[in-house]
């Protein structure tokens, strides 16, 4: 009879330090995700929602197309949101002042008041992400992050 083999827990074998660097990526973006999608789920919100009025209170006035690059989601996807965030008066559209078919998508009221309810269980799951490490340690994180973006993205030529 075959025994069953069963993968290590994160954090051991494979799936630790001994990982591929691309692999524990990846894992880690997943299990943050789902962490956040549970902190949202009691305010109505969905992950890429949160991530939508970020960027929006972040860079106002973001067209549908330029929201789907910065938030790393599909025109499709943002085009959902976008409806589903004005439906519920967290955001509103005006046309472009020079190109009037683009339309710059910005946050009401309502959608400050929601983003700053979100931030709030955010903040929790961010704080779990930096237990542990020191500012500087934080800060060469997120160096490294950023530049691994930056240099994957330009290398792809978008």
């Amino acid at each position: 009879m075959l025994a069953m083999i069963r993968p290590p827990p994160p954090g051991e074998g494979k799936r630790g330090e001994q990982g591929h660097l691309a692999y524990l990526l990846r894992q880690a973006q997943a299990a943050t995700r789902l962490t956040l999608e549970r902190a949202l789920t009691e305010l109505g919100v969905t992950t890429p929602q949160f991530v939508v009025l970020t960027m929006l209170r972040a860079y106002p006035g973001l067209s549908g197309a330029d929201l789907a690059r910065v938030a790393l989601l599909t025109p499709q996807t943002v085009g959902v949101i976008i409806r589903n965030l004005e439906r519920d008066g967290a955001i509103r559209k005006t046309p472009h002042p020079i190109h009037g078919r683009v339309l710059q998508w910005t946050l009401t009221r309502r959608g400050t008041v929601l983003l700053d309810k979100c931030r709030r269980h955010v903040q929790a799951v961010e704080r779990r992400l930096a237990a542990g490490l020191s500012a500087s340690a934080q800060a060469t994180v997120r160096r490294w992050l950023a530049r691994v973006a930056a240099e994957f993205q330009q290398a792809q030529g978008s």
